[in-house]
């Protein structure tokens, strides 16, 4: 559960997209009886909600169209694994899902890691937003365009930030989606390593449930500096599909969070504090690990469930290393 203070202040805003803050997606949401919102409400919720549970997943991603001339499309790349998705807080207005990784290790035994969080948002006043090389603000979301809507802000494996939207869910055709507005991602690890010429993504982010569990569907553009400025280099659609499947070892994802959720429940207050503090904060960014603290405050975590550190040492440490690198 979300401690009060800070992450209750961060919670009660919201989180989207910076640099020239993009395009809206739409308009203000149509006015509509008590008894609609209402619904509509409980709705989105159910649809959030739907996205907790335990999954087949299978990443599908695939640059298509070149915005820069010479620039070649890199293959097409379909990958995937397991992973368990948690429900770790519900205020009714906010939820909060944490991402748990399982793969077998090189000696066929389990390994969990630590995946994305997202936070869902009914109504927020602002949205922490990347803004390009390791910087994130909190944009204000305009009055008119909150009433109905919800923001989804996504953390790294470290609980630091990663990138923000807000939109509304709809129903088109039978299938229900949100849809953020236009917003700013750094690299994925996929593209990071690679130490590409863009370095940010400018996308779209849409979320479908499915009779087979839920889709994750980005549409994105990748930019970078070319003599100062941020142009595009290529398109690419990614599709992320979850399927319910109970056919792995979920209890070995279940374990670690039983090990270390008040140790994550403290490093996102920690995060919280700073980015409340900052109106936003720097942190580097790092190919391999996604941020300038991943290794670490990961390691802290795999620390406690050996029986090697205790939690409240565990977050001592981790306390120093966010102080680190936020300066």
């Amino acid at each position: 559960m979300i401690r009060r203070s800070a992450s209750l202040l961060l919670a009660a805003t919201v989180f989207a997209g910076a640099l020239a803050t993009p395009a809206f997606a739409d308009g203000p949401v149509a006015t509509s009886s008590a008894a609609a919102q209402t619904a509509a409400f409980e709705a989105d919720r159910a649809s959030i909600l739907a996205m907790a549970g335990t999954f087949k997943v299978t990443f599908d991603m695939k640059e298509t169209t070149p915005w820069r001339a010479g620039y070649t499309p890199i293959p097409p790349k379909i990958s995937g694994g397991h992973e368990v998705v948690r429900v770790v807080a519900d205020t009714g207005r906010t939820i909060v899902l944490q991402h748990l990784l399982v793969v077998s290790g090189d000696a066929g035994n389990t390994v969990v890691v630590k995946h994305w969080r997202q936070d869902w948002v009914y109504e927020p006043a602002s949205v922490l937003t990347y803004a390009g090389q390791g910087v994130w603000k909190l944009d204000d979301v305009p009055a008119a365009m909150r009433a109905g809507r919800w923001s989804q802000t996504v953390w790294q494996t470290d609980d630091s930030p990663r990138y923000g939207g807000w939109g509304q869910w709809t129903e088109e055709g039978g299938v229900r989606r949100w849809r953020s507005n236009w917003t700013w991602r750094p690299l994925a690890r996929r593209d990071a390593v690679r130490h590409p010429q863009y370095d940010r993504y400018l996308g779209i982010n849409r979320h479908s449930p499915s009779p087979a569990g839920w889709i994750h569907w980005q549409d994105n553009i990748k930019m970078g500096l070319v003599d100062g400025k941020v142009v595009p280099f290529v398109q690419e659609s990614v599709l992320n599909t979850y399927v319910k499947d109970a056919g792995f070892d979920v209890k070995a994802a279940d374990d670690y969070w039983a090990a270390t959720k008040d140790y994550w429940a403290a490093v996102r207050e920690l995060w919280d504090a700073a980015v409340v503090k900052g109106r936003g904060v720097k942190v580097a960014e790092v190919a391999e690990t996604g941020s300038a603290s991943g290794a670490r405050l990961m390691g802290f975590a795999d620390d406690i469930q050996a029986g090697k550190l205790n939690t409240a040492d565990a977050v001592a440490k981790a306390g120093v290393v966010i102080a680190e690198v936020t300066r």
